[in-house]
Protein backbone atom coordinates (compact mmCIF):
# COMPACT_ATOMS: atom_id res chain seq x y z
CA UNK A 1 0.00 0.00 0.00
CA UNK A 2 1.17 3.81 -0.72
CA UNK A 3 1.40 6.05 1.98
CA UNK A 4 1.80 10.11 1.79
CA UNK A 5 2.29 10.89 5.64
CA UNK A 6 1.14 14.04 6.93
CA UNK A 7 4.15 16.35 8.07
CA UNK A 8 3.53 15.57 12.05
CA UNK A 9 2.98 11.98 11.04
CA UNK A 10 6.44 11.46 9.30
CA UNK A 11 9.05 11.91 11.60
CA UNK A 12 7.39 10.55 14.23
CA UNK A 13 8.10 6.88 16.32
CA UNK A 14 4.70 5.87 15.36
CA UNK A 15 4.13 7.50 12.14
CA UNK A 16 7.18 5.40 10.96
CA UNK A 17 5.75 2.10 13.00
CA UNK A 18 2.30 2.56 11.17
CA UNK A 19 4.12 3.62 7.51
CA UNK A 20 5.73 0.60 7.75
CA UNK A 21 2.82 -1.53 8.83
CA UNK A 22 0.48 -0.16 6.42
CA UNK A 23 2.81 -0.72 3.47
CA UNK A 24 2.93 -4.18 3.66
CA UNK A 25 -0.98 -4.28 3.62
CA UNK A 26 -1.67 -5.63 -0.59
CA UNK A 27 -5.39 -4.82 -0.40
CA UNK A 28 -5.93 -8.43 -0.82
CA UNK A 29 -9.60 -8.88 1.42
CA UNK A 30 -8.37 -12.17 3.01
CA UNK A 31 -8.94 -10.62 6.42
CA UNK A 32 -12.99 -9.67 5.66
CA UNK A 33 -13.18 -14.06 5.10
CA UNK A 34 -12.38 -14.20 9.36
CA UNK A 35 -13.17 -11.04 10.73
CA UNK A 36 -16.00 -11.22 13.14
CA UNK A 37 -17.38 -7.79 12.86
CA UNK A 38 -17.34 -7.96 9.06
CA UNK A 39 -19.25 -11.67 8.88
CA UNK A 40 -21.77 -9.34 11.35
CA UNK A 41 -22.34 -6.03 10.22
CA UNK A 42 -21.31 -7.05 6.38
CA UNK A 43 -19.86 -3.20 6.08
CA UNK A 44 -16.00 -2.86 4.85
CA UNK A 45 -15.43 -0.14 6.88
CA UNK A 46 -15.93 -3.04 9.67
CA UNK A 47 -13.40 -5.17 8.31
CA UNK A 48 -9.74 -4.66 9.10
CA UNK A 49 -8.69 -3.58 5.12
CA UNK A 50 -11.45 -0.80 6.25
CA UNK A 51 -10.02 0.40 9.69
CA UNK A 52 -6.71 0.16 8.00
CA UNK A 53 -7.64 2.39 5.40
CA UNK A 54 -9.38 5.15 7.81
CA UNK A 55 -6.52 4.80 9.94
CA UNK A 56 -4.28 5.23 6.99
CA UNK A 57 -6.46 8.55 5.87
CA UNK A 58 -5.88 9.79 9.25
CA UNK A 59 -1.97 9.95 9.28
CA UNK A 60 -2.45 11.60 5.77
CA UNK A 61 -3.92 14.26 7.74
CA UNK A 62 -7.54 13.67 7.00
CA UNK A 63 -9.52 14.96 9.96
CA UNK A 64 -11.19 11.77 11.53
CA UNK A 65 -15.04 11.87 12.40
CA UNK A 66 -17.13 10.11 14.76
CA UNK A 67 -18.27 7.71 12.29
CA UNK A 68 -14.14 6.35 12.09
CA UNK A 69 -13.89 6.52 15.93
CA UNK A 70 -16.90 4.28 16.03
CA UNK A 71 -15.76 2.06 13.14
CA UNK A 72 -12.27 1.53 15.05
CA UNK A 73 -14.17 1.01 18.21
CA UNK A 74 -16.23 -1.82 17.14
CA UNK A 75 -12.82 -4.21 16.28
CA UNK A 76 -12.47 -6.75 19.28
CA UNK A 77 -8.70 -6.78 18.56
CA UNK A 78 -9.63 -10.58 17.99
CA UNK A 79 -6.06 -10.50 15.92
CA UNK A 80 -8.10 -13.20 13.36
CA UNK A 81 -6.94 -11.21 10.77
CA UNK A 82 -3.10 -11.20 11.63
CA UNK A 83 -3.08 -15.09 11.22
CA UNK A 84 -5.16 -15.06 7.86
CA UNK A 85 -3.26 -12.12 6.02
CA UNK A 86 -0.53 -13.53 3.30
CA UNK A 87 1.73 -10.49 4.44
CA UNK A 88 2.52 -10.09 7.83
CA UNK A 89 0.42 -7.39 8.37
CA UNK A 90 0.87 -6.48 12.23
CA UNK A 91 -2.25 -5.01 12.40
CA UNK A 92 -2.92 -5.19 16.31
CA UNK A 93 -0.26 -2.81 16.64
CA UNK A 94 -2.02 -0.52 14.01
CA UNK A 95 -5.53 -0.17 15.55
CA UNK A 96 -3.43 0.32 18.96
CA UNK A 97 -1.79 3.59 17.09
CA UNK A 98 -4.92 4.39 15.34
CA UNK A 99 -7.23 4.22 18.18
CA UNK A 100 -4.92 6.20 20.07
CA UNK A 101 -4.80 9.20 17.40
CA UNK A 102 -8.54 9.40 16.98
CA UNK A 103 -9.05 9.51 20.74
CA UNK A 104 -6.76 12.88 20.15
CA UNK A 105 -8.92 14.20 17.90
CA UNK A 106 -12.63 13.35 18.59
CA UNK A 107 -14.08 13.92 21.68
CA UNK A 108 -16.67 11.14 22.26
CA UNK A 109 -19.92 12.37 23.63
CA UNK A 110 -20.68 12.51 26.94
CA UNK A 111 -22.45 9.71 28.54
CA UNK A 112 -20.27 7.44 26.38
CA UNK A 113 -16.99 8.98 28.13
CA UNK A 114 -18.32 8.55 31.57
CA UNK A 115 -19.14 4.35 30.49
CA UNK A 116 -16.05 3.85 29.41
CA UNK A 117 -14.37 5.53 32.69
CA UNK A 118 -16.82 3.70 34.82
CA UNK A 119 -15.30 0.91 33.44
CA UNK A 120 -11.86 1.43 34.13
CA UNK A 121 -12.06 2.77 37.33
CA UNK A 122 -14.56 0.02 38.45
CA UNK A 123 -12.54 -2.94 37.23
CA UNK A 124 -9.43 -1.59 38.58
CA UNK A 125 -11.39 -0.59 41.83
CA UNK A 126 -10.46 -2.48 45.43
CA UNK A 127 -14.26 -2.50 45.35
CA UNK A 128 -15.51 -4.59 42.41
CA UNK A 129 -14.69 -7.63 44.70
CA UNK A 130 -17.70 -6.06 47.52
CA UNK A 131 -19.88 -5.03 44.79
CA UNK A 132 -19.79 -8.30 43.13
CA UNK A 133 -20.36 -10.29 46.25
CA UNK A 134 -23.49 -7.79 47.06
CA UNK A 135 -24.62 -8.71 43.07
CA UNK A 136 -24.17 -12.47 43.77
CA UNK A 137 -26.56 -12.39 46.98
CA UNK A 138 -29.04 -10.35 44.86
CA UNK A 139 -28.71 -12.01 42.03
CA UNK A 140 -31.95 -14.19 42.23
CA UNK A 141 -33.87 -10.48 42.31
CA UNK A 142 -31.91 -8.98 39.28
CA UNK A 143 -33.04 -8.23 35.72
CA UNK A 144 -32.56 -11.93 33.36
CA UNK A 145 -29.88 -9.42 31.43
CA UNK A 146 -27.66 -8.31 34.70
CA UNK A 147 -27.96 -11.48 36.03
CA UNK A 148 -26.18 -13.05 33.39
CA UNK A 149 -23.35 -11.13 34.05
CA UNK A 150 -23.09 -11.59 37.46
CA UNK A 151 -21.28 -15.64 37.87
CA UNK A 152 -22.44 -18.02 40.98
CA UNK A 153 -20.45 -18.13 43.69
CA UNK A 154 -18.51 -21.66 44.03
CA UNK A 155 -16.01 -23.08 46.87
CA UNK A 156 -12.30 -22.12 46.43
CA UNK A 157 -11.25 -24.61 48.49
CA UNK A 158 -8.36 -25.34 50.52
CA UNK A 159 -5.05 -23.75 48.78
CA UNK A 160 -1.62 -25.39 49.14
CA UNK A 161 1.02 -22.38 50.28
CA UNK A 162 3.93 -24.68 48.32
CA UNK A 163 7.06 -23.17 49.41
CA UNK A 164 8.15 -26.84 49.43
CA UNK A 165 8.99 -26.99 45.83
CA UNK A 166 12.14 -26.48 44.57
CA UNK A 167 10.21 -24.72 41.69
CA UNK A 168 8.31 -21.59 41.93
CA UNK A 169 6.56 -19.37 39.42
CA UNK A 170 4.70 -15.99 39.91
CA UNK A 171 0.54 -15.93 39.16
CA UNK A 172 -0.87 -12.62 38.03
CA UNK A 173 -2.60 -10.62 40.40
CA UNK A 174 -5.40 -9.89 38.12
CA UNK A 175 -8.31 -6.91 38.78
CA UNK A 176 -11.28 -8.94 37.75
CA UNK A 177 -10.42 -13.06 38.08
CA UNK A 178 -9.40 -13.38 41.30
CA UNK A 179 -13.41 -11.46 42.41
CA UNK A 180 -15.53 -12.94 40.06
CA UNK A 181 -13.55 -16.34 39.39
CA UNK A 182 -11.23 -17.54 42.31
CA UNK A 183 -11.59 -20.92 41.69
CA UNK A 184 -9.65 -20.85 38.63
CA UNK A 185 -6.43 -19.41 40.81
CA UNK A 186 -6.95 -21.85 43.31
CA UNK A 187 -7.18 -24.87 40.73
CA UNK A 188 -3.64 -23.34 38.86
CA UNK A 189 -2.10 -23.51 42.26
CA UNK A 190 -3.42 -26.75 43.11
CA UNK A 191 -2.67 -28.72 39.34
CA UNK A 192 0.93 -27.13 40.06
CA UNK A 193 1.42 -28.27 43.22
CA UNK A 194 0.48 -31.73 42.09
CA UNK A 195 3.32 -31.25 39.58
CA UNK A 196 6.04 -30.12 41.70
CA UNK A 197 6.01 -26.33 41.59
CA UNK A 198 5.06 -24.21 44.19
CA UNK A 199 3.01 -21.17 42.73
CA UNK A 200 2.48 -16.96 44.45
CA UNK A 201 1.50 -13.77 43.91
CA UNK A 202 3.73 -10.88 44.35
CA UNK A 203 3.20 -8.64 46.22
CA UNK A 204 2.64 -4.76 44.19
CA UNK A 205 1.54 -6.73 41.45
CA UNK A 206 -2.21 -5.79 39.94
CA UNK A 207 -3.77 -5.55 36.44
CA UNK A 208 -1.97 -6.56 33.19
CA UNK A 209 -3.15 -2.97 32.12
CA UNK A 210 -5.60 -4.22 29.20
CA UNK A 211 -8.67 -2.41 30.90
CA UNK A 212 -7.37 0.66 30.52
CA UNK A 213 -5.14 0.98 27.81
CA UNK A 214 -7.88 -0.54 25.23
CA UNK A 215 -10.47 1.78 27.00
CA UNK A 216 -9.02 5.09 26.09
CA UNK A 217 -6.34 5.36 28.83
CA UNK A 218 -3.23 4.12 27.24
CA UNK A 219 -0.95 6.28 29.98
CA UNK A 220 -2.81 4.71 32.67
CA UNK A 221 -2.37 1.16 30.89
CA UNK A 222 1.51 1.96 30.80
CA UNK A 223 1.71 2.43 34.37
CA UNK A 224 0.16 -0.63 35.70
CA UNK A 225 2.58 -2.53 33.37
CA UNK A 226 5.75 -0.50 34.62
CA UNK A 227 3.99 -1.36 38.56
CA UNK A 228 3.68 -5.16 37.83
CA UNK A 229 7.48 -5.40 36.07
CA UNK A 230 8.51 -3.45 39.88
CA UNK A 231 6.84 -6.21 41.55
CA UNK A 232 8.47 -9.29 39.81
CA UNK A 233 11.53 -8.04 38.51
CA UNK A 234 13.43 -8.05 41.82
CA UNK A 235 12.26 -12.01 42.71
CA UNK A 236 13.44 -13.04 39.18
CA UNK A 237 17.02 -11.23 39.63
CA UNK A 238 17.38 -13.38 42.65
CA UNK A 239 16.91 -16.57 40.94
CA UNK A 240 13.26 -16.99 43.07
CA UNK A 241 11.19 -17.80 40.33
CA UNK A 242 11.63 -19.87 36.82
CA UNK A 243 8.32 -18.31 34.97
CA UNK A 244 5.55 -15.87 35.51
CA UNK A 245 2.49 -18.12 34.91
CA UNK A 246 -0.60 -16.38 33.27
CA UNK A 247 -4.09 -18.63 33.47
CA UNK A 248 -5.48 -15.91 31.62
CA UNK A 249 -5.33 -15.67 27.84
CA UNK A 250 -6.14 -12.20 28.09
CA UNK A 251 -3.45 -11.08 30.62
CA UNK A 252 -0.92 -13.32 28.81
CA UNK A 253 -1.19 -11.90 25.76
CA UNK A 254 -0.83 -8.31 27.03
CA UNK A 255 2.23 -8.95 29.54
CA UNK A 256 3.37 -10.76 26.18
CA UNK A 257 3.54 -7.49 24.60
CA UNK A 258 5.12 -5.08 27.24
CA UNK A 259 8.24 -4.86 25.46
CA UNK A 260 6.60 -3.61 22.53
CA UNK A 261 4.01 -1.31 24.50
CA UNK A 262 7.27 0.33 26.66
CA UNK A 263 9.43 0.57 23.45
CA UNK A 264 10.20 4.43 23.96
CA UNK A 265 11.02 3.94 27.32
CA UNK A 266 14.47 3.37 27.38
CA UNK A 267 14.77 2.20 31.62
CA UNK A 268 11.56 0.12 31.29
CA UNK A 269 12.24 -1.45 27.65
CA UNK A 270 14.83 -3.89 28.91
CA UNK A 271 13.30 -4.74 32.09
CA UNK A 272 10.28 -5.69 29.92
CA UNK A 273 12.30 -8.23 27.89
CA UNK A 274 13.28 -10.03 30.78
CA UNK A 275 9.86 -10.14 32.11
CA UNK A 276 8.48 -11.41 29.00
CA UNK A 277 10.91 -14.03 28.13
CA UNK A 278 9.69 -15.70 31.50
CA UNK A 279 6.00 -15.20 30.59
CA UNK A 280 4.16 -18.63 30.40
CA UNK A 281 0.27 -19.71 29.78
CA UNK A 282 -0.37 -22.42 32.06
CA UNK A 283 -0.63 -24.65 29.89
CA UNK A 284 3.08 -24.80 28.58
CA UNK A 285 3.86 -25.50 32.13
CA UNK A 286 1.07 -28.06 32.07
CA UNK A 287 2.19 -30.16 28.86
CA UNK A 288 5.60 -31.79 29.66
CA UNK A 289 3.56 -33.69 32.82
CA UNK A 290 0.51 -34.55 30.64
CA UNK A 291 1.70 -38.30 31.24
CA UNK A 292 2.35 -37.99 34.99
CA UNK A 293 -0.74 -36.84 35.98
CA UNK A 294 -2.98 -39.07 33.13
CA UNK A 295 -1.42 -41.67 35.29
CA UNK A 296 -3.08 -40.13 38.09
CA UNK A 297 -6.50 -39.09 36.67
CA UNK A 298 -7.26 -42.57 35.03
CA UNK A 299 -10.29 -43.11 33.16
CA UNK A 300 -12.09 -40.33 35.11
CA UNK A 301 -12.51 -37.72 32.22
CA UNK A 302 -13.45 -40.32 29.25
CA UNK A 303 -17.29 -40.23 30.23
CA UNK A 304 -17.38 -36.26 29.42
CA UNK A 305 -17.76 -34.98 26.20
CA UNK A 306 -15.98 -31.51 26.33
CA UNK A 307 -16.27 -28.81 24.06
CA UNK A 308 -12.72 -26.26 24.03
CA UNK A 309 -13.02 -23.08 23.02
CA UNK A 310 -9.70 -21.32 22.25
CA UNK A 311 -9.86 -17.91 23.07
CA UNK A 312 -8.70 -14.82 20.25
CA UNK A 313 -5.69 -14.18 22.67
CA UNK A 314 -4.31 -18.04 23.00
CA UNK A 315 -4.91 -19.04 19.53
CA UNK A 316 -4.60 -15.99 17.19
CA UNK A 317 -1.95 -13.78 19.75
CA UNK A 318 -0.24 -16.76 21.37
CA UNK A 319 -0.10 -19.04 18.89
CA UNK A 320 -1.03 -21.68 21.81
CA UNK A 321 -4.17 -23.15 20.16
CA UNK A 322 -2.53 -26.44 19.06
CA UNK A 323 -0.46 -27.01 22.35
CA UNK A 324 -3.52 -26.45 24.62
CA UNK A 325 -5.70 -29.02 22.80
CA UNK A 326 -2.58 -31.69 22.99
CA UNK A 327 -2.78 -30.99 26.58
CA UNK A 328 -6.06 -31.82 27.21
CA UNK A 329 -6.72 -34.69 24.68
CA UNK A 330 -3.39 -36.32 26.20
CA UNK A 331 -4.74 -35.54 29.81
CA UNK A 332 -7.83 -38.02 28.87
CA UNK A 333 -10.95 -35.36 27.51
CA UNK A 334 -12.96 -35.85 24.88
CA UNK A 335 -12.84 -33.29 22.75
CA UNK A 336 -15.70 -32.55 20.75
CA UNK A 337 -14.85 -30.83 17.18
CA UNK A 338 -16.72 -27.85 15.89
CA UNK A 339 -17.40 -25.02 13.03
CA UNK A 340 -16.25 -21.72 13.49
CA UNK A 341 -13.47 -22.50 16.24
CA UNK A 342 -11.26 -19.70 14.75
CA UNK A 343 -13.98 -16.90 15.35
CA UNK A 344 -14.36 -14.67 18.59
CA UNK A 345 -16.78 -15.22 20.74
CA UNK A 346 -17.38 -11.32 21.08
CA UNK A 347 -16.36 -11.58 24.86
CA UNK A 348 -12.96 -8.94 24.01
CA UNK A 349 -12.36 -7.59 27.63
CA UNK A 350 -15.19 -4.73 27.98
CA UNK A 351 -16.14 -5.28 24.34
CA UNK A 352 -19.90 -6.99 25.56
CA UNK A 353 -20.36 -3.89 27.55
CA UNK A 354 -19.21 -2.03 25.17
CA UNK A 355 -21.61 -3.41 22.43
CA UNK A 356 -23.43 -5.71 23.60
CA UNK A 357 -25.63 -6.11 20.19
CA UNK A 358 -22.21 -7.89 18.09
CA UNK A 359 -21.35 -9.42 20.98
CA UNK A 360 -24.56 -11.62 21.43
CA UNK A 361 -24.76 -12.29 17.92
CA UNK A 362 -21.15 -13.51 18.00
CA UNK A 363 -21.77 -15.68 21.23
CA UNK A 364 -25.02 -16.91 20.17
CA UNK A 365 -23.07 -18.04 17.17
CA UNK A 366 -20.51 -19.49 19.11
CA UNK A 367 -22.53 -21.29 20.99
CA UNK A 368 -24.68 -22.88 18.49
CA UNK A 369 -21.88 -24.35 16.76
CA UNK A 370 -20.58 -25.64 20.19
CA UNK A 371 -24.32 -27.28 20.96
CA UNK A 372 -24.37 -28.95 17.95
CA UNK A 373 -21.23 -31.82 19.34
CA UNK A 374 -23.91 -31.35 22.61
CA UNK A 375 -21.06 -31.04 25.24
CA UNK A 376 -21.12 -32.02 28.94
CA UNK A 377 -19.17 -28.70 30.29
CA UNK A 378 -17.66 -26.20 27.73
CA UNK A 379 -13.73 -25.36 28.60
CA UNK A 380 -11.66 -22.21 27.62
CA UNK A 381 -9.05 -20.37 29.34
CA UNK A 382 -9.86 -16.69 29.53
CA UNK A 383 -12.07 -15.13 32.34
CA UNK A 384 -13.95 -13.45 29.83
CA UNK A 385 -14.63 -15.93 27.56
CA UNK A 386 -15.75 -17.77 30.29
CA UNK A 387 -18.00 -15.26 32.00
CA UNK A 388 -19.45 -14.24 28.39
CA UNK A 389 -20.65 -17.78 26.64
CA UNK A 390 -21.83 -18.59 30.13
CA UNK A 391 -24.22 -15.59 29.99
CA UNK A 392 -26.06 -17.91 26.85
CA UNK A 393 -25.78 -21.38 27.97
CA UNK A 394 -26.85 -23.99 30.56
CA UNK A 395 -23.98 -25.65 30.10
CA UNK A 396 -21.21 -25.37 32.41
CA UNK A 397 -18.44 -23.18 30.98
CA UNK A 398 -15.30 -23.72 32.94
CA UNK A 399 -11.23 -23.31 33.00
CA UNK A 400 -9.65 -26.35 31.78
CA UNK A 401 -7.28 -25.68 34.84
CA UNK A 402 -10.14 -25.86 37.21
CA UNK A 403 -11.59 -29.37 35.35
CA UNK A 404 -7.98 -31.12 35.51
CA UNK A 405 -8.26 -30.17 39.24
CA UNK A 406 -11.54 -31.21 39.74
CA UNK A 407 -10.90 -34.22 37.98
CA UNK A 408 -7.87 -34.80 40.79
CA UNK A 409 -9.53 -34.30 43.62
CA UNK A 410 -11.56 -36.87 42.71
CA UNK A 411 -8.60 -39.06 41.83
CA UNK A 412 -7.29 -42.34 44.16
CA UNK A 413 -4.53 -40.73 46.80
CA UNK A 414 -1.01 -41.53 46.25
CA UNK A 415 0.80 -44.38 48.16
Amino acid sequence: MQTNLAEWARDTETGREADEILRRCVHCGFCTATCPTYQVLGDELDSPRGRIYLIKQVLEGEAPTRATQTHLDRCLTCRNCETTCPSGVQYGHLIDIGRALVEERVQRPLAERMKRAALRRGLNSPLFAPALRLGQALRGVLPPALRRKVPLRRPVGVVPRGEQHARQVLLLAGCVQPAMMPTVDAATVRVLDAIGIGARVAAGSGCCGAVNFHLDDQQAGLAQMRANIDAWLPLVERGDVEAIVMNASGCGAMVREYAHHLRADPVYRPRAERIVALVRDVSELVAPHAATLRERLGTSLHARRAAFHPPCTLQHWQGLRPLTEKLLADLGFALQPFQDTHLCCGSAGAYSVMNPGIAGSLRDRKLAAIGQTRPDVILSSNVGCIGHLQGGTETPVRHWIEAVDEALSRAPARA
